[in-house]
């Protein structure tokens, strides 16, 4: 009967590998369009030639090429390897919590970053980007093990709704503790730029530390993406197909913790992201995580890229938060999940 019922719960997978090889080709062009725009567009606008002309043929001593090189471009990169880190973060924190509405943002791994940042800077303001990221993945960790040790307190375990409830407190006392440390050690300036999220000042140096840990997570993340959708499907499921369940948690818990403090370490915290991109994601190539995962990095990246070139252009020649432009969209998609989720 054991047999029959994971039988039965296997064909729910929902896979589409026609629509996600044209999923994962399509974003792979929207993404490269977009940052050939991103690059063009801002306080000083350049044209395409210029830029493909920069980056093949780079000139030390010419202005454009410096602007394009030095500051935006690399800028780029950052949005768009944050991206992919969110949005995979995501889509494997509902896998293993069984929860449509777990994101790091909305779970307090991104304020147990955020907070740990504050400490180091009141104590240690001139630190080396190794030890901020290193930093940021310690309070990511002290984040996530006060959402899920909270809401494992009372019997009958961890419920979506609980996990919810516990993200909201941990991330409300999380953000005022970071916020009381910066007006006590007079580092709110410093601290804002975590806080409400900026792609600025994103250097060649900081790429080159963050780039291959992202990339590292993300291809692990990949070759587990089968027992994801596995685990997906409930813990009796998975033992019954002979997996171990509980490692296999840690492990992809420890990938997302990674990939949340780098983000945070780079651009700040930003939520919604890892909540929006493997719902849109699922929607079109299923719920096999094979599929899931790679898309979700993909328009993940799209995402905030395309974010950025709004948060340049909305108030020419000023930046609004890229922060604030994915709340824009984040908020409403939230309370359409929540409404939806609710119903059922």
């Amino acid at each position: 009967m054991q047999n029959k019922n994971i039988q039965l719960d296997e064909n729910k997978i929902i896979a589409r590998p026609v629509v996600g090889v044209s999923v994962l080709i399509l974003g792979t062009l929207v993404l490269l369009l977009s940052i050939v725009l991103a690059i063009s567009v801002g306080a000083a606008n350049i044209d395409f030639f210029t830029v493909w002309n920069s980056i093949f043929n780079y000139d030390p001593q010419g202005k454009a090429d410096q602007i394009i090189m030095d500051i935006r471009l690399p800028r780029e990169i950052g949005v768009m390897v944050v991206g992919a880190a969110l949005a995979v973060s995501g889509a494997i924190m509902q896998g293993v919590t069984k929860n449509p509405l777990a994101e790091s943002g909305l779970l307090g791994i991104n304020a147990g970053a955020g907070f740990a940042l504050a400490c180091l800077l009141a104590f240690h303001s001139q630190s080396s980007y190794v030890l901020v990221m290193f930093i940021s993945f310690i309070g990511a960790s002290i984040g996530a093990g006060m959402v899920f040790g909270i809401s494992a307190l009372k019997r009958g375990g961890m419920s979506p709704l609980r996990i919810i409830l516990a993200g909201s407190v941990v991330m409300a006392l999380l953000t005022a503790l970071a916020d009381g440390i910066a007006v006590l050690f007079k580092i709110t300036q410093d601290l804002s730029i975590w806080k409400i999220g900026s792609s600025s000042g994103t250097t060649w140096l900081q790429l080159k530390i963050a780039v291959p840990v992202v990339i590292v997570a993300l291809f692990i993340a990949i070759l587990l993406s089968k027992k994801l959708t596995i685990l997906s499907f409930g813990d009796d499921i998975a033992k019954g197909l002979g997996e171990r369940t509980a490692l296999m948690k840690f492990v992809l818990m420890v990938i997302v913790l990674v990939l949340a403090g780098v983000s945070v370490s780079l651009v700040g915290a930003l939520a919604f992201v890892g909540l929006m991109v493997p719902h849109m994601v699922r929607f079109f190539v299923g719920t096999d995580y094979r599929w899931v995962i790679p898309c979700s990095g993909v328009f993940g990246s799209v995402l905030l890229v395309l974010s950025d070139i709004a948060a340049r252009m909305i108030n020419a020649p000023f930046e609004t938060p890229i922060g604030a432009i994915v709340a824009i969209i984040g908020v409403p998609f939230f309370l359409y999940l929540a409404r939806r989720e609710g119903s059922r």
